[in-house]
């Protein structure tokens, strides 16, 4: 038998370590959360300073299942198939991507409106709650082309069941690789965001509701 000092045994499974871990490729981390003030996110009517201030709550973001994951889904330029996608391990959302859509949302919404989050206090009989659904019913990220997405949303006021509905389909083209498509949602977001705020600013002032689209 021929025997190995300890410290050679363990000088090698130190190397042997260090080998696999430098085989590993690093994960990438991506929110949709961004500071409102430089977002670039088109200006919504806010309510006028005299009103009382409203709440809002924002459901989880109901998509596809295939994107309820934190791994972004996207399709890669040139394939030939439409139909084939690619679910990155290595390019992650900071969370679901459900519940990041949601947190972009509410943040945006809350800023160009003047609204408050259910999260940072409760309404008082006075003051109007509103419930906010939406929905991403189709979404294609191409890399280093476009971002195509299909949002609709509904908001309904607590206090008397006053409600809208509508839809938007966007189109974003995106700079190249995955922080270009990172970006092109971020635009997403903030553009149906500012059409979502208007709608909520509509119905708190009493203001027939208007959308591009409507269900």
């Amino acid at each position: 038998m021929i025997l190995i000092p300890r410290c050679i045994v363990c000088v090698m499974v130190a190397a042997l370590l260090t080998v696999g871990c430098a085989s590993v490729p690093a994960t990438r981390f991506y929110t949709l959360s961004v500071p409102a003030e430089s977002s670039g996110m088109k200006d919504a009517p806010r309510l006028p300073p005299s009103s009382k201030p409203i709440f809002i709550k924002v459901m989880p973001v109901n998509v596809p299942e295939r994107l309820a994951r934190p791994q972004l889904v996207v399709r890669l330029p040139g394939s030939k198939q439409e139909t084939q996608l690619s679910i990155l391990e290595q390019d992650r959302w900071s969370s679901h991507f459900n519940y990041e859509l949601r947190d972009a949302f509410t943040t945006s919404i809350a800023y160009q409106t003047g609204a408050i989050s259910e999260t940072r206090g409760i309404p008082t009989a006075d003051q109007h709650n509103y419930r906010i659904t939406i929905e991403l019913s189709q979404f294609d990220a191409i890399v280093g082309e476009k971002v195509q997405a299909r949002f609709g949303w509904t908001i309904t006021r607590s206090a008397d069941g006053r409600n809208t509905a509508c839809y938007s389909v966007i189109s974003e083209p995106v700079g190249e690789g995955i922080v270009g498509v990172v970006k092109g949602v971020q635009r997403v977001v903030s553009s149906v965001s500012a059409d979502v705020s208007k709608n909520l600013t509509e119905l708190e002032i009493g203001q027939e509701t208007t959308c591009a689209i409507q269900y």
